[in-house]
């Protein structure tokens, strides 16, 4: 009989899955990433109309979304960083990303951010999909506070998160270099309060 123990990326996983719901919505269910997404992965972050605001340039080689996954699949913890893929219903193929980061449990605060293929933009997937999560990170997780960090150009975005409740608390200047391009945070925020009182009424 076997005595070997799982390796670390074993325990590391299995971790991940534990910390990691699968949170269902309508349309759309958010799940933890897999190998077989890889495909899907880089069709996303290649795209440059989903990276013209985001925080990093068009990915132009395959490892970078091999790295990406692993990252995802392996580094999920509630105390820390939880990535989801939003993975369509009826075929489970990933169709965005979804991640909360910068988990604090003691401030009771997090950042969020999210991606969609651009050939699913317009049909409020993006809303369902953060529906899922802020209903999550305030009725599960308890956390006080969400904030996203939008470029201001990105208008939809914007929009996006201000129907949900989030308010506009300020504007940092100049805040990320990416691709040799200077671009400002516009910064946005949600009260679990806010999020409770909105469903009630």
């Amino acid at each position: 009989m076997s005595t070997s123990q799982p390796d670390e990326a074993t325990k590391a996983t299995a971790k991940a899955v534990d910390d990691l719901p699968l949170l269902r919505g309508n349309r759309i269910r958010l799940r933890g990433f897999r190998q077989d997404d890889i495909d899907d992965v880089y069709a996303l972050y290649s795209d440059p109309a989903v990276t013209l605001f985001w925080s990093f340039p068009a990915w132009t080689q395959r490892a970078q979304a091999e790295d990406l996954l692993q990252h995802a699949i392996v580094s999920c913890s509630s105390d820390k960083i939880l990535c989801w893929a939003i993975a369509d219903s009826g075929s489970d193929r990933l169709i965005g990303s979804l991640t909360l980061f910068n988990i604090n449990r003691a401030q009771g605060r997090a950042d969020i951010g999210y991606a969609l293929h651009s050939g699913q933009w317009g049909k409020g997937y993006a809303k369902e999909a953060l529906r899922l999560v802020l209903d999550y990170v305030f009725d599960t997780l308890k956390l006080r506070r969400v904030e996203a960090d939008i470029d201001p150009r990105n208008t939809g975005s914007c929009k996006l998160v201000q129907g949900l409740g989030f308010r506009h608390e300020g504007l940092l200047r100049e805040r990320w270099l990416v691709d040799d391009a200077l671009q400002d945070s516009a910064i946005y925020g949600l009260l679990a309060r806010d999020w409770h009182n909105q469903r009630r009424s």
